[in-house]
């Protein structure tokens, strides 16, 4: 077997070996139940609510959830937003790096607190030490609170009918000191015996082996890039992300950054079904998302690894695969898995450009974010794929005249309102930034690096790596301009929190109906028949709504690179 798949294999069977346990200690966690680090991190908690005045026994309806999870993204907002604009002022910028600007400010601090990373700067000019604590901070506390959002989810069928799901502070402060900073330092702490750097000082000075003298960026990335992968953030420490020797330095780092980004999405998945006690559910889960994740997973490994047939009769030698920006360390295999992890899960990290893949693989780059429920982020990825259940029962349940029920609760207008907005604000979003950036190219064209088809997939992608919340970009687009800044950020605001309002509203809403106990009318949702009903469910409305422009982008180029 190839070294390369056989790493990959190695990659994606690890994370799932490490998900089941993480999954089941998961759920212990949001249950108050016993666990190792009980002995720190109790302490650790009962001094932070001490500090913050926070009552971790009162427990919140749906509706206090979401205004607590609103009210501190907000306080994020407005403290980074300052920082950004003031940190050529502040300590910890040996480099001497400038303020930013109100418009890249603006779209940075927004993409951080929506757990989306899109940089529309480089990190080694753009920031200051400071500033990159901030936005490590960030990575931590959006992570969390997502996983606190899909736990609200748990709870509202964990009981047979209750208006009480817990406190969202408890399960935000567990999510960060008994799940993202242990398994944090274990990572970072891999990452600098690789040779990533974990340093407050400033630039230092190499000789190249053509024995010039130059700087060299460095800084405190290790701790920020193991919660990047972690939280399935994104944010590169360095402008080129993992493709930087300094942020994935050997092979081992790209194995251990990648099974981070798979851990917790997995793990959640497992969590869920030890947290309502119904295993049978979340494996037909996991398999329509496995099954989604190897459609675009495999073609996109097997496409990179052919490499450019244009390439190939200029009679240069291709057996590396298509090599051109990707990293000789790490190859065309891995590069073309990780593409697809990182779209698909919403991380958003790249260790290649993504403008250079081939047409194909970057089509399949966009719809693992157009579809946005295979894994996809912590906590979110379930809510994602919650809609998508919920619209699967009720199509389903009327095709065999069955009574539209989840988990004992029945599935009404309400809940089918808020499920078809949030499945339609999806290709809403991000059809309509990509028409407005069409219709007046004086906004756009001086940003674009190619013309024609290509031109309008960059386009495209930028704003659906915004709506997903993804983060990665093709990178061939100029983006720090007003327009790019402040249309991507609204988009970054309304595809993080409406996706996250729309579940717990419907969790909220379901959790307080009464309790109907299965009968021969039910329809059962833990059956691969039901899950093969909800993969067409999710590929219907994917491919209705962006096919047609995926013809004019991604199949266009494709079809013209073959008649070269």
């Amino acid at each position: 077997m190839n070294t390369e798949i056989l790493g990959i294999i190695t990659m994606f069977l690890g994370a799932i070996l490490l998900a089941i346990p993480l999954g089941k200690y998961i759920a212990n966690v949001y249950a108050g139940e016993k666990t190792f680090l009980d002995v720190v991190a109790n302490p650790l908690e009962k001094s932070l609510f001490s500090m913050s005045r926070i009552q971790p026994d009162v427990p919140m309806n749906w509706k206090q959830h979401l205004q607590a999870l609103l009210t501190i993204n907000l306080v994020w907002f407005i403290m980074g937003f300052v920082l950004l604009m003031t940190q050529s002022y502040l300590p910890l910028n040996p480099d001497n790096n400038p303020n930013m600007p109100a418009d890249l400010a603006f779209n940075t601090i927004i993409s951080f607190v929506v757990n989306c990373n899109l940089q529309h700067y480089a990190g080694e000019t753009g920031v200051s030490y400071l500033a990159q604590l901030w936005l490590m901070f960030l990575q931590f506390v959006s992570a969390a609170t997502g996983m606190a959002a899909a736990v609200v989810v748990f709870e509202a069928f964990k009981h047979k009918s209750t208006k009480e799901l817990g406190n969202f502070y408890v399960f935000f402060v567990k999510s960060c000191t008994r799940i993202l900073l242990p398994i944090c330092i274990v990572i970072a702490s891999i990452l600098a015996f690789q040779g990533t750097p974990m340093t407050f000082e400033g630039k230092d000075q190499i000789t190249t082996l053509e024995g010039q003298e130059m700087e060299v960026s460095r800084g405190p990335a290790a701790a920020f890039i193991a919660i990047k992968h972690l939280g399935t953030n994104g944010g590169g420490f360095f402008g080129t992300n993992s493709a930087h020797p300094f942020e994935n330095p050997t092979y081992l780092t790209n194995m251990t950054e990648m099974v981070a980004q798979l851990l917790i999405p997995l793990a959640m998945l497992f969590a869920f079904g030890h947290y309502i006690k119904r295993k049978r559910l979340t494996l037909m889960m996991f398999g329509v998302m496995t099954i989604g994740f190897f459609c675009l997973a495999i073609p996109n490994i097997a496409m990179e690894m052919n490499g450019n047939p244009v390439i190939e009769q200029m009679g240069i030698d291709n057996s590396l695969g298509a090599m051109e920006g990707k990293e000789t360390r790490i190859g065309a295999a891995a590069t073309g898995f990780w593409s697809i992890v990182t779209t698909v899960i919403s991380t958003g990290s790249v260790n290649s450009m993504h403008d250079s893949s081939m047409p194909l693989s970057g089509m399949n780059e966009l719809l693992a974010m157009m579809i946005n429920s295979f894994y996809g982020g912590v906590g979110v990825g379930i809510l994602n794929f919650f809609v998508f259940i919920i619209l699967a029962v009720f199509i389903s349940g009327l095709m065999v005249g069955r009574t539209p029920e989840f988990l004992g609760k029945k599935i009404e207008a309400r809940e089918m309102k808020i499920a078809l907005f949030i499945a339609l604000l999806h290709p809403f979003l991000i059809l309509t930034g990509t028409a407005v950036g069409v219709a007046f190219p004086s906004l756009t064209e001086d940003t674009l690096n190619n013309p024609s088809f290509h031109g309008l997939s960059e386009m495209l992608y930028e704003f659906t790596s915004s709506a997903a919340n993804n983060g990665s970009g093709f990178e061939g687009l100029a983006d720090n301009t007003p327009w790019w800044n402040i249309s991507t950020g609204i988009v970054l605001l309304l595809g993080r929190f409406l996706p996250i309002i729309g579940p717990i509203a419907i969790a909220g809403l379901l959790a307080e109906k009464k309790f109907v106990p299965p009968s021969a009318g039910t329809l059962p949702t833990d059956t691969a028949t039901f899950g093969a009903m909800v993969l067409t469910i999710i590929l219907i409305v994917a491919a209705l709504a962006f096919f047609p422009v995926l013809v004019l982008g991604p199949i266009a180029d494709y079809f013209t690179l073959s008649q070269i």
